[in-house]
């Protein structure tokens, strides 16, 4: 196995604890999104070098810290955008609601939580990692009684045809149950229907996605109906819908041995018998 570039030992995850630290992780988003991805900012955006967002002050924001790295904004390598429904209820709206209709979602009667501006820089992007970024979700998870996750994950580029496969393996693969099934506003709404199920080579297709895209797929997140093409962030959006006890059933033991708190039995997974 070779050799992790860090230690993960060292790796923490936590919410931020002042304005310094959510001005850290706005630069850690626009190092990956525009510098990296090719996402394409704003004046104020450029001149700050942050990715910017009405939402940054309503949300929590989770980050993953480095301890070996000097003490700092630079231990910042990973962090994750949390809005919980009763803030965004107050603020009139979810991000994800400019892209899809989440009123399925909404008349679940569950506690909803929008994930956002996941990112980890690339030396990071790895399995240690994103397990320790997803027990600290766990944990959020658990003391905000939360029963139902959302949001957009991205596939990089703007090209519809070169994310045909991936667009077609997640309809026919991952389409979410009607009861909790996004839709992409009409205005903006993309097929994604555009190969036969029998004509995909599944496996080849799942790998070829970006890790956060898989990552949701492991835990066993469903798909909303239709994709978004955002030209500014240079990507083709798609909505994750993931019930919280796929990861309370994932992380519970774990987190419960830590912590020695006792997280509630879930509800019936949706979609399961």
């Amino acid at each position: 196995m070779a050799q992790l570039p860090y230690d993960p030992d060292k790796i923490q995850v936590r919410l931020t604890q002042n304005e310094d630290e959510i001005k850290a992780s706005q630069a850690l988003r626009y190092k990956v999104f525009y510098e990296e991805y090719g996402a394409t900012p704003n004046e104020e955006m450029l001149k700050e070098k942050r990715d910017i967002n009405e939402f940054d002050p309503i949300t929590d924001h989770l980050v993953v810290i480095d301890n070996d790295l000097p003490e700092g904004p630079d231990q910042i390598i990973g962090t994750y955008r949390l809005l919980k429904q009763k803030v965004a209820e107050e603020y009139g709206k979810f991000y994800t609601s400019d892209e899809y209709d989440i009123q399925p979602l909404l008349n679940n009667n569950k506690d909803l939580l929008e994930l956002g501006r996941s990112c980890v820089l690339e030396p990071y992007r790895t399995r240690p990692v994103l397990q320790k970024l997803w027990e600290g979700i766990a944990h959020y998870v658990a003391d905000n009684n939360i029963g139902l996750m959302f949001g957009c994950a991205s596939i990089p580029g703007t090209n519809v045809d070169k994310a045909s496969e991936i667009l077609a393996y997640l309809h026919h693969y991952h389409l979410a149950p009607p009861e909790i099934c996004p839709k992409a506003l009409p205005s903006v709404y993309v097929e994604m229907n555009l190969h036969k199920k029998d004509d995909l080579n599944a496996k080849k297709v799942f790998m070829s996605m970006p890790p956060l895209l898989k990552g949701y797929l492991r835990l066993g997140a469903y798909i909303g109906d239709g994709a978004f093409i955002d030209r500014q962030w240079n990507s083709i959006d798609v909505c994750i819908v993931l019930p919280s006890a796929l990861v309370r059933e994932k992380y519970v033991k774990h987190y419960e041995r830590k912590t020695n708190k006792v997280i509630p039995a879930g509800e019936k997974m949706i979609g399961t018998q």
